[in-house]
């Protein structure tokens, strides 16, 4: 049982509905982590419980075909393969951009009424309560392409119809990449290297400093707009 606000969250009980009755005292009470492998229950109702866990693998499984297919449209449409590769690397660095400004921006939004409480934490909140729930770790698929619709429609407006499919595979690799990676700090071990700093980077973000170091992928945009944590800290 924990207290905030004069209100009560009952851990032993569905949490979605009961977050928002916080108020002011949520975004404290969201940020004190609680380091457990099993995550808490969301919802009384087993269907909806169910549609929050999603294990890993599901990703690549289901969004490496579509890439495929985004890609093989292009190359259909007439475009070389060079020029393939030159918009399939555009979109993942527009993603990289994309990760650090969702995260920074919409991820960590200061929230207090009850209904934007309750979608804060189904949308990040949880994560940073429970960031060892391994089952809420990477983004369900059916969210993920209810999200992608304005993200297609914008990259089709702003490019053309050849270019838009490999632009668009691009920024839907940067997103599997970055889901796979996230869920490798936090359960995976590296020793040494690019990802065991990046773990630490990340881990840092969580447990001392939230304020800062929002990329998960690589630091590239913390560099640029100034949010790297302190030396002493990272």
């Amino acid at each position: 049982m924990v207290a905030a606000a004069g209100f009560t969250v009952d851990l032993d009980k569905p949490l979605v509905f009961q977050v928002g009755h916080l108020g002011e005292a949520y975004d404290k009470w969201v940020h004190i982590p609680i380091v457990s492998k099993n995550g808490p229950r969301f919802f009384g109702n087993d269907y909806l419980e169910m549609l929050t866990k999603t294990k890993w693998w599901v990703i690549p499984i289901v969004w490496l075909p579509v890439i495929c297919l985004l890609v093989s449209r292009s190359l259909g449409m007439g475009l070389e393969t060079s020029q393939v590769a030159t918009m399939v690397f555009s979109g993942v660095l527009i993603w990289t951009l994309m990760e650090y400004t969702l995260h920074r921006f919409l991820f960590h939004v200061k929230t207090t009424s009850y209904w934007a409480n309750t979608a804060h934490y189904l949308l990040h909140g949880c994560h940073h309560k429970h960031p060892m729930d391994a089952l809420r770790l990477v983004f369900p698929p059916a969210a993920t392409a209810i999200l992608c619709v304005p993200f297609w429609s914008i990259v089709r407006i702003l490019t053309t119809a050849s270019v838009a499919p490999a632009v668009f595979a691009g920024i839907l690799s940067g997103y599997v990449m970055y889901d796979l990676t996230h869920y490798y700090l936090h359960h995976g071990k590296p020793l040494d290297g690019y990802f065991h700093s990046l773990k630490r980077y990340h881990l840092n973000h969580h447990f001392k400093l939230q304020e800062v170091g929002f990329g998960i992928t690589s630091k590239l945009w913390d560099i640029v707009f100034g949010t790297l944590p302190p030396t002493k800290e990272a």
